[in-house]
């Protein structure tokens, strides 16, 4: 994410309730071709995760993409693309799932898959791969089966914490969704005219939390109902800077930095979410040989052991040999101290307790390898 000048955003798109957050004095960023609010006045990140790990927390997340696959075996097209399977849920349910690269295996992108019929499959991917993910879905798609890119048909509203229930119960949306499954519904409570929306137990901070896909003519009021009916349950408006210490804690990966072209499910440990027994997905004859051999690189968690705090791109050494690259790094609001992730070269033998440095900025700081999560998640 980087701080914008005026001519640079007048080349971003613009969230349909960017009006909203100037208001709340946020300071934008540009992030993968939107500008979007990274905080907000009067709180900044430290209240803004606070927030989201102990009361609710709205975000603006409508630069992500929406795409929809329509037609005739329209499931079991997308579950030959994607490495996810799609077999292993019903109508109603969302799964995470990626697209790789056919030849590399490689991440193009990550994904929310929501399946609502066999011939209806709604995607999420992340803002700056949606066409890439829509072109190619489009040119292996089969005929009858049609590819729809409707990044800027919807908002999405990420609605995250432990009173996340209790403000949509307040407004009178469906909140007894198990996790990754979603319903259609209609807010009537706070706003002029009813507003149809999509809400799926689904987010990206590891809190409970739901995610609100709504048409964008109905974004500012399904806001302002948020926020009328918000105050008591410790409701803030929360941007993207909290949302990456959020997931950071939780390690969540980003895509464009610990997963990506370059690193496959298999060295980023997302290889639960690859259908290993399907006969068809892209990416999968890579894949399978990589994990038969075995990665050349994994991704660890890191602990800081002092004041260091790593940030991506921080090379990783176990005494004089660079043994890895920090991929994410920030500092935890919740633990008080430095976390990162990392791709560590398996040669190096390390292995869960070892301790590494991280060269930041000239001085080596002293890190502890680990599994994330960083906290203890209350997702479900």
């Amino acid at each position: 994410m980087t701080d914008l000048t005026t001519a640079a955003a007048d080349q971003l798109h613009r969230s349909p309730l960017h009006d909203r957050h100037a208001a709340l004095g946020a300071k934008f960023a540009a992030f993968g071709g939107w500008s979007m609010p990274l905080e907000y006045a009067g709180g900044g990140v430290l209240k803004e995760h606070t927030a989201v790990r102990e009361a609710v927390g709205v975000f603006d997340v409508s630069h992500l993409g929406k795409a929809r696959v329509t037609g005739p075996g329209a499931a079991d097209f997308v579950n030959s693309c994607l490495t996810n399977d799609l077999g292993r849920i019903t109508p109603g349910r969302a799964q995470y799932t990626l697209c790789c690269d056919e030849a590399t295996g490689g991440v193009v992108d990550d994904i929310i898959a929501y399946l609502y019929a066999d011939d209806h499959v709604f995607l999420i991917p992340n803002a700056a791969n949606t066409a890439e993910v829509v072109r190619r879905l489009r040119a292996a798609a089969p005929a009858g089966i049609t590819v729809t890119d409707e990044h800027q048909a919807y908002a999405v509203l990420a609605v995250q914490g432990p009173r996340s229930a209790d403000l949509l119960g307040a407004l009178g949306l469906p909140t007894d969704h198990g996790y990754m499954s979603f319903s259609t519904a209609t807010l009537g409570t706070g706003v002029a005219e009813p507003v149809e929306l999509v809400v799926c137990r689904t987010g990206y901070t590891g809190e409970h939390g739901y995610e609100l896909v709504v048409p964008v003519a109905g974004a500012t009021s399904v806001w302002d109902a948020l926020f009328a009916a918000g105050e008591p349950y410790g409701l803030r408006a929360c941007g993207l800077a909290a949302r990456d210490t959020l997931r950071t804690e939780m390690g969540y990966p980003l895509h464009g930095q610990d997963l990506s072209l370059e690193i496959t499910p298999v060295q980023a440990r997302s290889g639960w979410a690859v259908g290993w027994g399907k006969p068809a997905f892209w990416g999968r004859e890579a894949l399978l040989a990589e994990k038969a051999a075995g990665p050349r690189r994994l991704l660890w968690g890191l602990a800081a052991q002092d004041r260091g705090i790593p940030r991506p791109g921080m090379r990783v050494l176990a005494g004089d040999a660079e043994v890895g690259t920090v991929t994410s790094g920030t500092f935890s609001p919740t633990g008080k101290a430095g976390i990162g992730l990392a791709l560590l070269d398996t040669a190096a033998g390390l292995d869960e307790g070892a301790t590494v440095e991280v060269d930041v900025r000239g001085r080596r700081s002293v890190m502890r390898v680990v599994k994330p999560p960083f906290v203890q998640p209350s997702v479900r």
